[in-house]
């Protein structure tokens, strides 16, 4: 393979896909953003919906733009692959859209066929299976999100005609996105474990799936929702026989490109994160980083919400986050993933509109975010305020939708100095709710002393120095705030690439099912991967703790309160519902 190889990474987010054309040292050629439309309902705040044609198309955009702005021709394109999110993407078997919007038109072809991970409909259905006590809850951290794809198709099996229910397929975004380009129905470990149910070791469990009445996809033997263990890829394994000849028609590029297995979005991000070196104090890191230095490094994957990923080479049981899941990104490998459900920029800019301020930097150019503790200076007010932001629920490690956000140490003053202490008490329930979650994974066996962030969080400076003090370990930020996700998708096609060329030919006629036979056994694969890793990750930059013994002794008084206020708050609402009863 010649060193003008070039491979796409295709990251599809929350409202958006991005496409990047990336060379073997992992430099961006070209890069595309397309919008993508998520349809509400203005009864109903628990829904949002999308439409896998409209991302289909978006993604053929972007594509192309990458082609045209670098001037490579498509034979340059070595290989290509996705990442999304763990949004559940309906079909019937011949792929075409099936409705997922209550109502007449539900389990009818068309176009919005997409529950987005946002979507929170499937309530009842989570508190269902979260009630059976199924083995399948171990691996999740005990309770099942409603955010995940089983809830949501029992949403679809208790509102749609059985009929139509029986005609469908279903699958984690990712997976759907392979499919559609290869024609090949063979699902990803990473999504299948990790959203769908599916357990280490085991597989599928019928109990389970009876337990809740989902028993049909039992007796169909799981053709729905992904097949038996014979058909799982691990990350950037070759799909099929690569890209089809209408997905390659569609997108500008040559039929049988190879196509990386797929992961969800947060995971590309810890592909395109973990591996990186980094500057200090603007020298350069001497130490490579080896594939057993990623058990000590967390990724923050910080966009809309933060994901928080660890690998190691045992499974860790943690309650309250997600996984164990085995073979995730690396065969035999365990992951672990905490998250944070709201934690974006628009949370912050929502709490920024109350005020004539447009954005953080306004608010940040003439104000301190930080108090001054050396002084006698009002803004020691601040060990009065506190914020706890619930706003979407607690998703690790309480792992309760019902928890809310609340201010203690309220004043009646609407100025920008308000806002400024409402500002950075926001910053802090963040980084507190961060360390939570690190402070839960280490005491259960992981061993993170590092922090390796992506995503659109990373431009927040402020909030990075403070997630180093509160978390007292260093934060590692990448050279581009949004290329590590989808750059870990291109990483996905290079992958796929090279495994390609260790295939063993064979004649096949099943192309939907077809995984072809490659010669490298499982460590050698895995030497593969990291070393793309490593070859394609920017150096980072570090920052290390640097708070003040003052503002230490603040950040635990803190840390302290906050914990205390997650019992009070269950507490609290017990109170009241047993009093509404």
């Amino acid at each position: 393979m010649s060193d003008d190889s070039c491979y796409i990474g295709i990251d599809v987010g929350t409202g958006s896909v991005r496409a990047s054309l990336v060379k073997k040292d992992g430099s961006v050629l070209a890069s595309s953003t397309h919008n993508t439309i998520t349809y509400r309902d203005p009864n109903d705040h628990r829904i949002f919906e999308q439409s896998s044609t409209n991302i289909w198309s978006s993604i053929c955009s972007a594509v192309k733009d990458c082609l045209v702005a670098s001037e490579q021709p498509p034979s340059a394109v070595k290989g290509l692959g996705f990442d999304a999110t763990c949004s559940l993407a309906v079909s019937d078997f011949q792929g075409e859209p099936v409705i997922v919007t209550k109502g007449d038109q539900l389990g009818q072809c068309g176009e919005r066929n997409v529950i987005l991970w946002a979507d929170h409909r499937a309530e009842k259905e989570a508190n269902l299976i979260n009630g059976t006590g199924s083995v399948v809850l171990d691996y999740v951290g005990g309770v099942m999100s409603l955010e995940m794809e089983i809830p949501k198709i029992l949403w679809l099996k208790n509102h749609m005609e059985p009929s139509l229910f029986s005609r469908c397929q279903f699958f984690d975004l990712p997976d759907f996105l392979t499919y559609r380009a290869t024609s090949n129905v063979t699902r990803s470990c990473c999504s299948l474990t990790c959203k769908c149910s599916y357990v280490p070791s085991s597989g599928w469990n019928a109990e389970f799936f009876k337990a809740i009445g989902l028993e049909e996809i039992t007796k169909g033997e799981y053709k729905q929702i992904g097949a038996e263990s014979t058909n799982l890829l691990t990350a950037g394994r070759p799909v099929g026989k690569g890209l089809s000849k209408r997905a390659a028609q569609e997108l500008g590029l040559e039929e049988g490109t190879p196509v990386g297995s797929g992961l969800i979005d947060a995971y590309a991000g810890w592909l395109g994160t973990v591996a990186a070196r980094y500057k200090e104090n603007g020298k350069l890191s001497e130490v490579v980083p080896s594939l057993d230095a990623s058990r000590h490094r967390l990724a923050a994957v910080a966009g809309t919400s933060t994901c928080h990923l660890v690998q190691s080479v045992a499974g860790v049981f943690v309650d309250g986050v997600w996984g164990p899941y085995k073979d995730a990104v690396f065969q035999g490998w365990w992951m672990n993933e905490g998250g944070q459900s709201s934690t974006g920029q628009k949370t912050l800019d929502k709490l920024i509109s109350e005020q004539n301020v447009s954005t953080a930097t306004e608010l940040t150019k003439d104000l301190h975010m930080y108090p001054d503790f050396h002084g006698n200076d009002n803004r020691l007010c601040l060990i009065a305020n506190l914020i706890f932001e619930y706003s979407k629920g607690n998703r690790s490690p309480i792992a309760d939708p019902r928890m809310r956000g609340s201010f203690v140490g309220l004043e009646l003053d609407d100025g920008l100095n308000d806002l400024a202490r409402k500002y950075n008490v926001t910053l802090e329930a963040i980084a507190l709710q961060t360390r939570h979650i690190v402070d839960e994974m280490n005491a259960k066996g992981h061993q993170i002393s590092a922090i390796y962030m992506s995503g659109g969080q990373v431009k927040n400076l402020p909030l990075m120095k403070l997630i180093a003090n509160t978390c007292s370990m260093p934060v590692i930020l990448p050279s581009e705030h949004s290329g590590a996700v989808v750059l870990g998708a291109a990483m996905l096609g290079r992958f796929a690439a090279e495994v390609s060329q260790h295939n063993i030919d064979e004649e096949s006629h099943e192309t939907a099912t077809y995984i072809a036979p490659c010669d490298l056994n499982v460590e050698e694969q895995s030497n593969l991967l990291w070393k793309i890793m490593v070859e394609m990750t920017p150096v980072g930059v570090l920052v290390a703790p640097s708070s003040s013994t003052k503002e230490k002794k603040l950040l635990e008084a803190k840390y302290k309160i906050f914990r205390e206020s997650i019992d009070l708050q269950k507490r609290w609402r017990a109170e009241m519902d047993a009093a509404l009863t």
